[in-house]
């Protein structure tokens, strides 16, 4: 399966518990920090909700 590389390039004020809780559910904690994650719908919809927060890039 293929995997998605999450960047945060916004940050947290000003946004919802919800949108926060999202990114935090995603390993994200700081402005810049990327991770690796698996291409599932599971993620897919945690990443619609913050869409607006963060970059996603097809990762090897």
């Amino acid at each position: 399966m293929a995997n998605l590389k999450i960047t945060l390039v916004r940050g947290f004020a000003g946004k919802t518990e919800v949108q926060k809780a999202n990114a935090q559910s995603l390993g994200l904690r700081k402005i810049g920090q990327s991770v690796i994650r698996e291409d599932t719908p599971v993620y897919r919809g945690m990443i619609d909700k913050i869409r607006h927060m963060v970059t996603v890039e097809e990762a090897d």
